[in-house]
């Protein structure tokens, strides 16, 4: 039942052993979970692993194939795109979420013009009005407006904003309103640093209950009390990790281990079965064959426990078939060569016209580390470019005596492979990049589509090699792991200059 009032304590939204399958492939079976308010529930998987689907399965667009959802209190989702071809206006987002408030506020009014003959009726409707909390409704919803850089005009139509605003709008709207389950998919995708922040803050303090669709390891790690993990098991089943972030990383740690361990006895004994069998064919066939004299009385005595022999290697190979699935390729950083200390690449006060303002200096030396920092639109990425001979410098300098040493990793793949997920795209790159040998390594958000496992696996990689590394990043959590590494700050286009010298060794 979804009431435009809301359930509070009572407020339950479950999924027994669901299974969805769209067209013919099954997007996850067996699923169960279970919302209460104050849980805060992560989804995780990589791109394609059905997130999204259960999203909108929960709230009913989508059907399970078995299984049963129950839904007690008020619902409402925060898809990745708000649709805006309505004409509808950011007055009409607010407006309609606060109606319940309003309403009940009429409610209570006209409730007090009669409650001397029906003051029950009054007692219901200031209930209704305080469970909503209906006096504060506007302010709540523009405060969050404020805060999510989202505070435009009432009379401003929605189809003339960005994705990111229409999506701040939609967001703002949600945490200002009463609904017991909030259901968001991707939520941190179009904030800012303070938008970040409320965000959590407000999640943190919500009487209700939360389900995120994240990448986003700092918000799963400050706000996760349980997380659904749908990226690939040994059964091909989701897995329920309780305690959080830390509980989620350690169990698929130990599932992962396991899981490889277990494949690799099967496999091996598999392969000692096949052995086994292939030498009990060959005494077969050399038992057809006897010696030159050996008596026709020997040949067919020897005979039967031959072939006995290989069909008990054949019994037994066919009952130890490997039953488990390849588990997911471990992510192995190769050697990669480089000189401590030499220099591979030096600007000297870079600057494009239009791209990148801010004059930069910077040095890279063998074994470097490097975070380079700044607002969307600061030219961090065009730095990149610069870097790789990709785009030429208006002013400064651009050394680099070995450009086959400097690898470059670009935020979305170069090559539309279609049979791949982004995620299985985004490690191809990765793998290819590795393997050409570079000695300074310019990573472009490489946490892009990445498993949450695979993230942590690379951050670990890239502290440990040997090849200098220079990372443009807005993944808050590969920030805060990295937040020893030396920071290069690019000034936004139509700031002041920033002053130059990002020698990497600063």
């Amino acid at each position: 039942m979804n009431s435009p009032l809301p359930a509070r304590h009572r407020a339950q939204l479950v999924a027994d052993d669901v299974s969805v399958t769209l067209g013919t492939r099954k997007i996850f079976t067996h699923l169960s979970l279970s919302l209460s308010p104050g849980d805060r529930v992560f989804v995780v998987g990589e791109n394609g692993r059905g997130k999204t689907t259960l999203l909108n399965t929960l709230v009913g667009r989508i059907l399970p194939d078995s299984g049963r959802i129950t839904r007690h209190g008020s619902i409402a989702i925060a898809d990745q795109q708000m649709p805006a071809g309505d004409g509808r206006t950011v007055g009409d987002a607010v407006r309609e979420t606060i109606r319940p408030a309003e309403q009940a506020l009429e409610r209570l009014d006209d409730a007090l013009i009669t409650i001397e003959s029906d003051p029950e009726e009054y007692e219901a409707a200031l209930d209704d009005a305080e469970l909503l909390d209906a006096w504060d409704a506007r302010r709540r919803v523009r405060s969050a407006l404020a805060a999510l850089n989202a505070d435009f005009g009432d009379d401003v139509a929605l189809d003339t904003l960005s994705v990111g605003q229409r999506y701040r709008v939609r967001l703002a709207c949600l945490l200002g309103g009463h609904q017991d389950h909030l259901l968001l998919d991707e939520p941190t995708n179009h904030l800012d640093h303070a938008g970040l922040a409320f965000l959590t803050a407000q999640l943190s303090q919500r009487p209700g209950s939360v389900l995120i669709v994240s990448h986003d390891r700092a918000l799963l790690s400050d706000l996760a009390t349980t997380v659904i993990d749908l990226d690939p098991t040994p059964d091909g089943l989701p897995r329920t990790w309780g305690n959080g972030y830390e509980g989620y990383r350690h169990g698929r740690a130990a599932l992962e281990q396991a899981w490889a361990e277990e494949y690799a006895a099967q496999t091996a004994r598999q392969a000692q079965l096949r052995s086994d069998l292939e030498q009990a064919q060959a005494r077969l066939s050399a038992g057809w064959r006897p010696p030159k004299g050996t008596g026709k009385h020997a040949r067919q005595s020897h005979a039967p426990s031959v072939v006995q022999a290989v069909r008990r290697r054949q019994e037994a190979l066919e009952a130890s078939a490997v039953t488990l699935p390849p588990p997911p390729p471990q992510f192995v950083f190769p050697r990669l060569p480089a000189r401590a200390g030499h220099t591979y690449l030096r600007a000297e006060c870079i600057s494009v016209a239009g791209r990148l303002r801010s004059p930069v200096d910077l040095t890279v030396r063998g074994g470097d580390r490097l975070v380079i920092t700044g607002p969307n639109g600061a030219g961090k990425s065009t730095l990149l470019d610069v870097l790789t001979g990709r785009l030429a410098a208006t002013t400064g300098s651009l050394a680099v005596p070995d450009p086959t040493r400097i690898g470059r990793l670009s935020q979305e793949s170069e090559d539309d492979a279609a049979p791949l997920s982004t995620g299985q795209r985004r490690r191809r790159d990765i793998a290819r990049l590795l393997a050409t040998g570079p000695a300074v390594l310019l990573l472009d958000e490489p946490t892009n589509h990445l498993s949450i496992d695979a993230v942590a696996r690379l951050t670990r990689a890239l502290e440990e090699t040997s090849a200098a590394v220079v990372l443009v990043t807005h993944d808050r959590q590969m920030l805060r792991d990295t937040a020893h590494w030396p920071r290069l700050k690019i000034r936004p286009w139509g700031a002041l200059p920033a002053t130059p010298g990002g020698d990497s060794r600063r």
